[in-house]
């Protein structure tokens, strides 16, 4: 199974100013592909050869993994942005939240803290357990909660290559322009609520 570099559902200027049109052709076209076809060189003639990019991810090590795990991030991420999505969750994951850090503000603050401070590079993760229970996990490099048996919900990116030729080392300034392009009805649609 050859793996592709799925399309994006937005032109590389719908999310500006939030993310340039530059870092989109840069990040999705270039960063996001290089994994993808790193990853297709790795496994060929691999047991992971026809394998999907979840499996890779839970049974593979090393560049395998990480490429395989690099390739899933980045498309789960870039599936979640909107210039005109919906800002805030509702229904059953709003309540979950809610329930967990005391309202929707609270969980923004504490999973922008968490992405803010994870050291290098890497991806924070709003995640839920097997019993539904939700957890911001910071994963570094190319760290997936899928490893631990957990659902991603969203993902942002914190490697520097996501947002430097836009906001150079504020980190924090990204973060806080996330929100904005942020899509809950995507988050919404992955959340079980078991």
């Amino acid at each position: 199974m050859k793996h592709l570099l799925p399309e994006l559902g937005y032109n590389a200027d719908a999310l500006e100013p939030a993310i340039s049109r530059t870092t989109i052709e840069f990040h999705h076209g270039k960063h996001h592909q290089a994994y993808v076809n790193n990853l297709n060189s790795l496994i060929e003639g691999t047991e992971y050869e026809e394998k999907s990019l979840e499996y890779i991810i839970c049974n593979a090590n090393g560049s395998i993994c990480n490429n395989a795990a690099q390739a899933w991030n980045h498309t789960f991420y870039f599936e979640a942005l909107s210039k005109d999505g919906k800002r805030k969750p509702t229904g059953r994951l709003a309540e979950t939240i809610i329930g967990k850090w005391g309202s929707f503000e609270g969980f923004v603050s504490e999973f922008s803290k968490s992405a803010s401070g994870l050291f290098g590079s890497g991806w924070t993760w709003l995640a839920e357990d097997a019993m539904g229970e939700l957890h911001i996990i910071n994963e570094q490099n190319a760290g997936n909660p899928l490893r631990n048996g957990y659902r991603p919900l969203l993902v942002i990116d914190v490697w520097e290559h996501a947002y430097y030729l836009d906001y150079q080392n504020r980190r924090a300034d990204y973060i806080k322009s996330f929100w904005e392009i942020l899509d809950w009805t995507v988050v919404e649609r992955r959340f079980s609520g078991k």
